[in-house]
C-alpha cells in the first residue's frame, strides 16, 4: 500500500446524506486527487472517483464488479451486521442487472433491453406528446399569479405515467407505490424508516406482481413474470423478478424527473441560454446534453467493488474495498470542460462529452427513452409559457434529501411574470 493510499484511508471526507450541497462535496473530493476515501453515512468507507478518465476506465474495467455478494467481504453475503444496520444496505442487497457482475449482468440485462429498443421507444413518441400537451393543459388553467411547482405538475407526473404505461402499473396501485420510491431515494433516512419503507414496498411489489400475473398483459412486467414463470427459460428467480421491477420503476422514473427539472430551473436562471434555443442557434439536443453534463439526474450510485487490486496510478485501491463513481462531480471535470466547468453553457464544446447516463456495460438501457420525454417536454413548456420565470430566488429551493438522486423538493414557477 502507498504512503498516500495509507494518508488517504485515515481521513476520510464525511458524506452529508441529505445531499445539501453536492457539488462543494464534490469539490473537496476532487482536491484530494482523481480517487478520494470517504465515509458514507453509517460508518461505511468507500472510495470516491471524481476524474472523468478514471470513471470511464473503472467502469469499462472487469476488476470492478457491482455484487456485493461475490466482492464486498465487509457484506458477508448478506448475513451480516451490515445487513442488519446499515442505512444503505438496501443499495446493494438487490439481486437485479443493476448490481449483477459478468454472465448474471448480461443474463438480466437482455430481458429488459428489448423493451428500450430505438423501435420500442419511438413507438410510445405519441403517447409522451399527448400526455405533455394534456398537463400543459391542466397547468395553463392556473389562477394567474398562482405559482406552479413546475416539478411536481409536470416533470413528475409526466414521467411517471410514461413509466407506469410501459411496466403495466396500474392507476389505483401507483400513489403508494411511486410514494414508498420516493422515500428509497432519501439517503437521509434512519434507520428504522428505512426498514419501515422496505416493509411496505416490498409488500407493494409482491401485490403488483401478484396482480399482473392473474392479469397480464402486453408490457414489462408481464414480460419479466413470463421469464420467470417458463421453466426452460434462463429467467429470473422471484428475489430477482421483484428487484429487477423495482429497478425498472425507480430508475425508469427519477432520471428524467431530474433531468426536466434542471433542464428548466437551468435555462429559467439563464435567459441568454433559453434565447439561443429560441432563436434556432442551439438545438433542444444540446440544452438537454448540458443539463446533463451541469447536473447529473443520479449525483452518486452507491456502490462497486474492486476484484483484485488496482492500482489508478495514483493510489491503489485494495481488493474487496468499495467504491463510487461520483456522477455530478464528473460532470464538472475541469480536465475535461475547463475551468468555467461549473457553468450551464448549452454552446460549450463539451456538452456531449458526459456520463450522467452511465457508461459501459452498466450504461442505462432506458436514456433514449428519458431522452425522448425531454426532447418532447421541455420545447413544448417554453412554446406554450414563454414569459414562464422562478416563483422564488434559487437559493430558497431545496435539494432532495439525497446524496444519490440529484434534483430540487419543489421548483415553483409564475407561468406569466408580473
Amino acid at each position: 500500500m502507498t504512503d498516500q493510499t495509507a494518508s488517504q484511508r485515515t481521513d476520510p471526507i464525511r458524506i452529508d446524506p441529505s445531499g445539501s450541497d453536492l457539488h462543494a462535496e464534490g469539490d473537496r473530493l476532487r482536491a484530494r486527487g482523481p480517487v478520494a476515501q470517504a465515509e458514507l453515512p453509517g460508518g461505511v468507507t468507500a472510495w470516491v472517483v471524481t476524474d472523468a478518465d478514471l470513471a470511464k476506465s473503472l467502469l469499462t474495467d472487469d476488476r470492478v464488479s457491482k455484487d456485493a455478494y461475490l466482492h464486498w467481504p465487509a457484506w458477508e453475503n448478506g448475513e451480516g451486521e451490515l445487513a442488519r444496520s446499515w442505512p444503505l444496505a438496501s443499495w446493494v442487497a438487490e439481486r437485479s442487472m443493476i448490481n449483477a457482475y459478468g454472465g448474471d449482468h448480461r443474463r438480466l440485462r437482455k430481458l429488459v433491453a428489448k423493451a428500450f429498443t430505438a423501435r420500442r421507444t419511438a413507438v410510445l413518441r405519441p403517447t409522451i406528446e399527448t400526455l405533455v400537451s394534456d398537463l400543459l393543459d391542466d397547468i395553463a388553467a392556473t389562477a394567474p399569479g398562482r405559482p406552479v411547482d413546475i416539478r411536481g405538475e409536470f416533470a413528475y407526473p409526466l414521467a411517471i405515467r410514461v413509466i407506469c404505461a410501459l411496466l403495466g402499473i396500474p392507476a389505483a396501485m401507483r400513489a403508494d407505490l411511486f410514494r414508498v420510491v420516493a422515500d428509497m431515494f432519501r439517503t437521509s433516512a434512519t434507520l428504522e424508516e428505512v426498514q419501515a419503507t422496505g416493509e411496505e414496498l416490498y409488500g407493494l411489489m409482491t401485490a403488483l406482481i401478484a396482480h399482473k400475473r392473474q392479469t397480464p398483459g402486453d408490457d414489462l412486467v408481464s414480460a419479466l413474470i413470463a421469464a420467470r414463470d417458463d421453466e426452460e427459460s434462463a429467467g429470473l428467480d422471484e428475489t430477482e423478478l421483484v428487484d429487477m421491477v423495482l429497478l425498472m420503476i425507480g430508475a425508469g422514473h427519477e432520471t428524467t424527473v431530474n433531468l426536466l427539472d434542471h433542464a428548466i430551473h437551468s435555462l429559467l436562471t439563464h435567459p441568454e441560454q433559453l434565447r439561443l434555443l429560441q432563436n434556432g442557434d442551439a438545438t433542444w439536443d444540446d440544452a438537454i446534453d448540458e443539463a446533463l453534463r451541469h447536473e447529473a439526474p443520479i449525483a452518486n450510485l452507491p456502490m462497486r467493488f474492486a476484484v483484485e487490486d488496482i492500482d489508478t496510478g495514483q493510489v491503489t485501491i485494495p481488493k474487496g474495498d468499495a467504491l463510487i463513481i461520483s456522477y455530478s462531480a464528473v460532470g464538472r471535470d475541469p480536465a475535461v470542460h475547463g475551468a468555467d466547468a461549473d457553468a450551464f453553457d448549452i454552446a460549450r464544446p463539451t456538452r456531449h462529452d458526459h456520463i450522467s447516463f452511465g457508461h459501459g456495460v452498466h450504461r442505462c438501457v432506458g436514456a433514449p427513452l428519458a431522452r425522448l420525454e425531454a426532447s418532447l417536454a421541455l420545447p413544448e413548456l417554453f412554446a406554450r409559457f414563454p414569459d414562464i420565470g422562478l416563483a422564488v430566488a434559487t437559493d430558497e429551493l431545496q435539494p432532495l434529501e439525497s446524496f444519490v438522486s440529484n434534483g430540487h423538493r419543489t421548483l415553483p414557477v409564475l407561468l406569466k411574470q408580473a
